[in-house]
């Protein structure tokens, strides 16, 4: 699985029920190399001969999310995708509109900015969120294709643990 240090896999969040389906969502999410929807982690899981609910994948990743163990964005539809955190902690993605390719960029400046903005204006705890959106090189191509590549046939994979990172 992607890496993720032994142990990092059989819990969700301190004090949360560890049980078979709940380990198995994390396996499965640990397994994913760009962001993911909760129905697609279903389907993997069904896939894969691992019978999982729905409504357990939803528990588990609100879970994972009050954890800090995953980042979560937003579709074209405003439907949340989910991805592992890394051990160093939360980051911000670019993000393929067409294929839904992730990867991560340097934002420094904005956590940087939004530590600095909380001091001079008195708030605490303050909390951001940076979507960023893209067409990646390899659907930039159809673009000359005539319409927007992101109208024409997607070349999303069809297995969200092979796309790379």
């Amino acid at each position: 699985m992607s890496g993720a240090e032994p142990g990092r896999t059989d819990t969700v969040e301190p004090g949360a029920r560890r049980t078979r389906q709940r380990t198995a969502v994390l396996q499965a999410l640990v397994g994913c190399r760009d962001f993911i929807s909760a129905q697609a982690l279903c389907a993997l899981l069904a896939e894969a001969g691992v019978s999982v609910g729905l409504t357990t994948v939803y528990r588990t990743l609100r879970d994972l999310e009050r954890a800090g163990r995953v980042d979560v964005v937003r579709d074209e539809t405003g439907g949340r995708l989910y991805r592992e955190r890394p051990e160093d902690g939360h980051r911000h993605y670019l993000i393929c509109r067409c294929c839904g390719r992730s990867r991560a960029v340097d934002t420094d400046v904005v956590e940087e900015w939004a530590d600095r903005l909380g001091e001079h204006t008195g708030f605490t705890d303050v909390e951001h969120t940076l979507e960023l959106t893209g067409v990646c090189a390899g659907c930039g191509p159809l673009a000359g294709q005539g319409e927007s590549p992101c109208r024409q046939e997607s070349p999303r994979p069809s297995d969200p643990r092979t796309s790379p990172r």
